[in-house]
């Protein structure tokens, strides 16, 4: 490799490049289930060597290549923003590097969901045209998203300084509440005959977040739409989120000439059939890049399911919460990381996005009657103090090494030791194993035909580099 080259990649990558710059070494990135170690780099560096007879292995194949992955990251719900935004501007800063950026201990965030409108995670709710009761806004001439402007806005252009290329993903909780079935901001569906205005309102909303210098890559139609029971929330039945995306949205977008991708669904894997009818209609299909998931219900393994029967559409893990109230004196990360992280990985997921980026020590700020009371997520924060969680460093075991453009490649598994293996675009090799059982496993990591031979704690996730 030139050396103008390898300069150029320790400047991008210093904290890991430099560690891993000899090919005939890897270095171990560990989180113990005690706390010993949170995302602590290993001494000295594991050595390639030939091969051990008879001990168990994971071979790690880089010409078995899946999905491209298209990043790591959170859900940047309104009360994130909002305790971001109550933070004093150094801390803030200081705080967002260490989230954003690639550079020292910070853990290389890519991609951040939005939610349109309010979220459950919101200390009140709200909408981009919210109209007094009784009366309406077809034409949507009162629409603005001046909402965000407060917290959501300012703490999104703080980030895109960080990392101009962070993907965003847009998801609505509910539409305004005139369109509604109900005419409330919890439960009830969309007036058929406000399909044509609701597909306006999601225009209007990635033209307004673009004239803020805020782009947004894809959009879902509703988060959750199976779910009437957060406040906000909104049922959209399969064959109606079908119409809606063929007849409204789908032309709607192509006549703006907005790029902005569609991913129908937003919800568990257990009814995979609601995606599925979507696929199979090419008037909306062809909307579509492909299906969204989280993981509160059903198994990891139903992604793989969607994708071989629709192999040129992708897949997305949007949403999962992982991990309960902060502290004590262990960190429960090794089954969160096998389920959620390595699960949706290797079965084609190209992103995973935690629910949420940060609460307050009370799993706030959230709305009343159908606000979530128990998520933590990743970061506490405390006024100025911030706490990281076990989604924290779930989550970095992945996006401080796997940037956006990596390829997932074959590595074998073992029981309770769970593996997911990538190929970075600077060339880079890792891997992320997690041994769920409650002792140590002393194995060999195959490439090449040479291997390094490590043992990982019980309960404990590990990133090897090479």
């Amino acid at each position: 490799m030139p050396r103008a080259l390898l300069l150029s990649i320790a400047i991008i990558f210093p904290s890991v490049f430099s560690a891993a710059q000899d090919p005939s070494r890897a270095q171990l990135w560990l989180t113990t289930v005690d706390r010993s170690a949170l995302l602590g780099p290993q001494s000295p560096p594991l050595q390639f060597a030939p091969p051990v007879d008879k001990l168990p292995t994971i071979t790690v194949n880089d010409m078995e290549q899946y999905q491209t992955i298209e990043g790591f990251g959170f859900a940047l719900t309104g009360g994130s923003a909002q305790l971001l935004m109550r933070m004093a501007p150094e801390r803030r800063a200081a705080l967002l590097k260490q989230i954003f950026s690639t550079e020292n201990d910070g853990i290389g965030v890519s991609y951040l969901r939005l939610s349109i409108g309010s979220s459950d995670m919101n200390d009140h709710v709200y909408s981009y045209d919210d109209m007094p009761a009784g009366e309406a806004d077809p034409d949507l001439a009162r629409f603005s998203v001046a909402p965000d402007r407060a917290d959501v806005i300012p703490v999104l252009k703080e980030i895109l300084a960080i990392n101009p290329h962070i993907k965003i993903l847009g998801s609505p909780w509910s539409a305004p509440a005139w369109m509604k079935t109900n005419d409330a901001v919890k439960g009830g569906s969309l007036k058929l005959e406000y399909y044509g205005a609701y597909a306006q309102y999601l225009v209007k909303y990635i033209d307004s977040m673009k004239a803020e210098g805020i782009t947004i890559t894809a959009i879902t139609v509703e988060n959750e739409p199976l779910n009437p029971k957060n406040t906000p929330s909104m049922v959209f039945l399969a064959a109606d989120e079908d119409a809606f995306i063929a007849k409204y949205l789908g032309p709607a977008l192509q006549r703006a000439g907005i790029t902005t991708e569609i991913q129908v669904y937003d919800h568990n894997p257990d009814v995979t059939s609601y995606p599925l009818s979507i696929l199979a209609d090419p008037a909306a299909s062809k909307y579509v890049s492909g299906t969204a998931f989280h993981l509160y219900g059903g198994d990891s393994n139903a992604l793989s399911c969607v994708h071989q029967q629709y192999p040129n559409k992708n897949l997305y893990l949007t949403e999962q919460s992982i991990g309960g109230s902060p502290g004590g004196a262990t960190i429960d990360i090794a089954e969160p990381v096998a389920r959620v992280l390595i699960g949706a990985t290797r079965n084609w997921s190209r992103n995973v996005l935690l629910w949420n980026l940060a609460a307050d020590p009370h799993a706030g700020p959230h709305t009343s009657n159908g606000g979530c009371t128990g998520c933590f997520g990743a970061i506490t924060l405390d006024g100025d103090k911030a706490t990281f969680n076990v989604a924290y460093y779930a989550l970095a075991h992945f996006s401080k090494f796997v940037p956006s453009g990596s390829v997932r490649i074959g590595s074998s598994q073992m029981e309770q030791l769970f593996t997911v293996g990538f190929l970075t675009p600077q060339g880079r090799v890792v891997l992320v194993a997690d041994n769920t059982g409650n002792f140590p496993k002393t194995f060999q990591i195959l490439y090449h035909g040479r291997s390094v031979t490590t043992t990982l704690p019980s309960e404990s996730v590990g990133t090897y580099v090479w």
